[in-house]
């Protein structure tokens, strides 16, 4: 029996849709060729990986792209005259072939969205456990060392929200201490690339009366290169109540910005 033929009727044997007279003939066939029981099973086994993936089927267009696509290839092929047929079952193994390839694209993407979601959560976690810690040291009033400690926490945190911004901002404004204030101001300085934080460390420049503050704050703000506060830093020069260190450093700032 031809290859070709036998392969057709051992598709149509295991669908249930041969005669008696084919389904004889190829029942004999596989009793006494152990080659065509072996591609009994391996065609049995390929048709049951389909019915398991929703009898997915190739589209007529597919099949003919794919069949023309072999025959346009083996006709360049100059080292074989050999004509080959596509068969059923070679294309139900294509389809099986990309369907596995389909699952392991998916599979590897929805590990990637796990493992995305992990790093997520464990960086919302790290900034939460240095948030509580930060706050509860910047406002231990009663020790300036703890308050330090908090701003220095902070300092070292890659993150930021709203509550650690508006924690910080008040400290470099209010706390009692000098080197409290500047250790908040450098902490701030790390997320000066967000609008909240440049608006709040221009604001302050107005209310900041801490000469080692304000120094600190405005070699900040000429690092940033915040050209508004060029009217703040000349108002500063002609301030009576402001020391000469901060004109000079505040004309500093006017040469470097305009």
């Amino acid at each position: 029996m031809e290859k070709e033929k036998r392969e057709s009727l051992l598709i149509d044997y295991i669908e249930g849709n041969l005669k008696d007279a084919d389904r004889a003939l190829i029942e004999n066939e596989m009793e006494q060729n152990a080659g065509t029981k072996k591609q009994y099973h391996q065609l049995k086994e390929v048709m049951g990986l389909l019915n398991q993936t929703h009898h997915i089927e190739l589209s007529h267009s597919l099949q003919s792209n794919f069949e023309k696509l072999l025959q346009q290839e083996m006709a360049s092929n100059k080292k074989t005259s050999k004509q080959i047929s596509i068969t059923p079952w070679v294309l139900r193994i294509a389809a099986v072939l990309v369907l596995v390839f389909v699952g392991a694209v998916i599979m590897d993407r929805f590990i990637e969205k796990q493992e995305h979601e992990k790093e997520v959560a464990a960086i919302k976690k790290e900034l939460n456990d240095n948030k509580k810690l930060m706050m509860a040291l910047l406002q231990n009033q009663q020790s300036a060392s703890q308050r330090l400690q908090g701003a220095m926490v902070a300092y070292e945190m890659n993150n930021s929200d709203d509550d650690i911004v508006n924690a910080l901002v008040t400290t470099m404004n209010e706390d009692t201490n000098s080197n409290v204030r500047l250790s908040a101001l450098e902490a701030l300085g790390k997320f000066y690339r967000q609008n909240h934080v440049r608006s709040a460390l221009i604001k302050s420049l107005s209310t900041q009366k801490d000469p080692v503050v304000q120094m600190a704050l405005i070699r900040m703000l000429v690092k940033m290169k915040e050209k508004e506060v060029v009217t703040q830093l000349e108002k500063m020069t002609h301030d009576d109540s402001v020391i000469k260190a901060v004109k000079d450093e505040a004309h500093w700032g006017i040469l470097r910005l305009i």
